[in-house]
């Protein structure tokens, strides 16, 4: 299997099939590259070259102590795009994946990059402060990681069976299948990386970094998204950038990418091509 190693000594694991323009997948926490099974193997019968990683201390990625904040995601991919040698890419993040591609085109630019996507993500800011007053109560994310510390199993059970992909809905039918799955990547990871990554994802405010990107950007959001509410994260973030334009689904969860992988799959390859 491969895996890069970062300027700071931590294994990466990545996943990289195919050949022709490459797509580059950000996973979303906690879970790993296996989330984009979907996407990939739709995107590799396309002819496109489809490239994905475990987030340092997710899945099969060193389970380090250190470094679980959005600069320190941005560089480690950056590191595995120059390792690629990627030219062109399109860059796809889902959730806290989408911050990563943010970050990581703001801080070292777009001469490798042709366009982003952004699926249900968190930018611009999700926590509540003065300059964001609609965004989430900070207790809320305290909330998690103290659930996280005492049950982790059954939290990410809960989680998963619950609002990420809206099965906690009237009349929703849960799979089993995509719940095993999603517990299955996240307890593949590091509870430290997933104790610390809450804070990543919920406190880091990409607003400068938005304004910064000027490549075309596709942002893609569920209305019923119950983990990162769509009215202060999609509209907001299509605003912020040069080149962004809204994609909003009436009705999809968080989880979109893996419940509705057709519609989001043919509108990421219409945006692409």
């Amino acid at each position: 299997m491969p895996y890069m190693r970062t300027r700071d000594g931590i294994e990466i694991f990545y996943k990289d099939w195919g050949s022709g323009q490459p797509i580059v997948f950000s996973h979303g926490w906690p879970l790993s590259s296996d989330d984009w099974d979907a996407q990939m193997l739709f995107f590799l019968n396309q002819d496109y070259r489809v490239i994905a990683h475990d987030r340092r201390g997710h899945g099969r990625s060193i389970q380090t102590a250190e470094g679980h904040d959005m600069d320190h995601y941005a560089d480690d991919l950056a590191a595995l795009t120059a390792l690629l040698d990627l030219k062109n890419a399109v860059h796809v993040g889902h959730s806290t994946g989408g911050g990563e591609v943010v970050r990581y085109l703001a801080r070292h630019g777009e001469g490798r990059a042709a366009k982003a996507a952004l699926i249900s993500a968190v930018p611009p800011l999700m926590v509540r402060t003065a300059a964001n007053p609609n965004g989430l109560p900070k207790q809320l994310f305290d909330g998690m990681q103290a659930q996280l510390a005492a049950n982790r199993p059954k939290f990410y059970r809960d989680l998963a069976d619950g609002p990420f992909y809206g099965y906690n809905r009237p009349g929703t039918k849960s799979s089993q299948a995509i719940v095993d799955n999603w517990w299955r990547q996240g307890m593949m990871g590091g509870a430290k990386a997933h104790y610390d990554g809450i804070v990543a994802f919920s406190q880091t405010d990409f607003t400068a970094d938005l304004k910064k990107i000027n490549l075309p950007v596709l942002v893609m959001h569920g209305d019923d998204d119950q983990i990162v509410p769509y009215a202060d994260s999609g509209p907001l973030s299509a605003k912020l950038l040069k080149n962004g334009t809204l994609k909003t689904y009436k009705g999809f969860p968080h989880g979109m990418p893996t419940t509705e992988a057709a519609t989001i799959n043919a509108d990421l390859l219409a945006f692409i091509r």
